[in-house]
C-alpha cells in the first residue's frame, strides 16, 4: 500500500492545546534535538516537539540529565527550530537553571525564546513552582509543568521509582497539578505514575495533561525519540514501545560497509568520477611528463 503522508493542519500553539482537549483530540509529542530528526517528526504531522533534557541519556553519553547545561539547550533549540514549522516547539529548563531565583530563571527562559526560538519552556515541579511558573506567565513566557517522577531530581529521589502510590503522595500530585493550572501553566507532563491518578488529574483540570509512563487517560502522549526507534542503550523503562530497531538496522549498514571497503568492492567503477574523454586520450602523455617530473 502507498505511503499516504499526513495531512498537515493549522499551527500548533500553547493556547491551541486547550481546544484540542476540549475536543476530546488525542494528540503527540515526541522529543528532538537536531535539524534532520525535527525536520522528520515535524513533516510527519507530530503535535509537539520537547528539546528535552533527556538529551543528557540519549544524546550526550551524561546518564542522567542533571549535567545538561542552558547553552547546550539552546544550541539543540535552535537546531530543532530550523526543521520545525507546524509542531508547537518546547525547550526543557535544565537543572540549575531555575533555582537560583525568579530572575535568573526568567533570563534563562528569555535565552530559550530568543537565542533557541522555542516557543514555550518546560520545568520540573509542582506547588514549590507556582510563584515562578505565575512570574513567567506574567512575562508572556508560556509554561509547561511537570511533575509525578521528575528525572532532575534523581538524587533527593534516590532513583527512578514510580511516583504516588500512597494515598499522600496522589494527593500531592493531584494539588501540585491544580496549583499549576491556576498558577498559568498551559499544560502538565505527568510522569511515571499510576494511571487512575493520571485519570484524576485529567478529569479535574481544564488544561492538558501529558503523559508519559501514566496510562493511558492523558490528553496526549510524549515519548524519547530513541527510544521510540530503538536506538537507545541499557534497559528501557516499562512504557516504552519501540517501533522500530535502528540500533541493529544501522550496524548492519556499516558493517556491510566496512566489509565492501575491506574487499575492495568499494567504491566500484560507478561510484567514482573519470577524466573527460579527450583528456582521458591524453592520459599517457599526463603519465609521461608526472615521471619525468620526478
Amino acid at each position: 500500500m502507498a505511503y499516504l503522508k499526513p495531512q498537515r493542519p493549522e499551527k500548533v500553539t500553547a493556547p491551541s492545546l486547550k481546544a484540542s482537549k476540549e475536543r476530546g483530540e488525542k494528540l503527540v509529542c515526541i522529543t528532538a534535538y537536531d535539524f534532520p530528526t525535527a525536520k522528520v517528526v515535524d513533516e510527519a504531522g507530530i503535535d509537539i516537539i520537547l528539546v528535552g533534557d533527556s538529551i543528557g541519556n540519549v544524546v550526550m553519553g551524561y546518564g542522567n540529565t542533571v549535567p545538561v547545561t542552558v547553552d547546550e539547550i539552546v544550541m539543540h533549540t535552535r537546531a530543532v527550530r530550523r526543521g520545525t514549522q507546524r509542531a508547537l516547539l518546547i525547550a526543557d529548563m535544565p537543572y540549575g537553571s531555575y533555582h537560583t531565583g525568579e530572575d535568573d530563571a526568567v533570563r534563562v527562559a528569555l535565552r530559550l525564546i530568543k537565542e533557541g526560538a522555542a516557543e514555550a519552556v518546560k520545568l520540573e515541579g509542582g506547588k514549590k513552582r507556582v510563584n515562578l511558573v505565575r512570574r513567567l506567565v506574567n512575562e508572556e513566557i508560556p509554561v509547561l509543568g511537570h511533575i509525578g517522577l521528575t528525572p532532575q531530581a534523581v538524587n533527593a529521589l534516590g532513583g527512578y521509582r514510580v511516583q504516588g502510590k500512597t494515598k499522600d503522595a496522589a494527593m500531592q500530585i493531584i494539588e501540585d497539578a491544580i496549583a499549576l493550572e491556576e498558577a498559568g501553566a498551559f499544560a502538565i507532563v505527568l510522569e511515571v505514575i499510576p494511571h487512575e491518578i493520571a485519570k484524576i488529574i485529567t478529569e479535574t483540570i481544564k488544561i492538558p495533561t501529558i503523559g508519559i509512563g501514566a496510562g493511558h487517560y492523558c490528553d496526549i502522549q510524549v515519548i524519547v525519540f530513541h527510544d521510540l526507534l530503538g536506538f537507545s542503550f541499557g534497559k528501557l523503562p516499562r512504557f516504552v514501545r519501540q517501533y522500530a530497531n535502528l540500533r541493529e538496522t544501522i550496524t548492519d549498514a556499516i558493517t556491510r560497509f566496512a566489509e565492501d571497503v575491506r574487499s575492495g568492492d568499494y567504491p566500484n567503477l560507478e561510484e567514482s568520477y573519470g577524466l573527460p574523454e579527450e583528456t582521458a586520450a591524453e592520459l599517457d602523455l599526463i603519465k609521461i611528463e608526472a615521471e619525468n617530473k620526478k
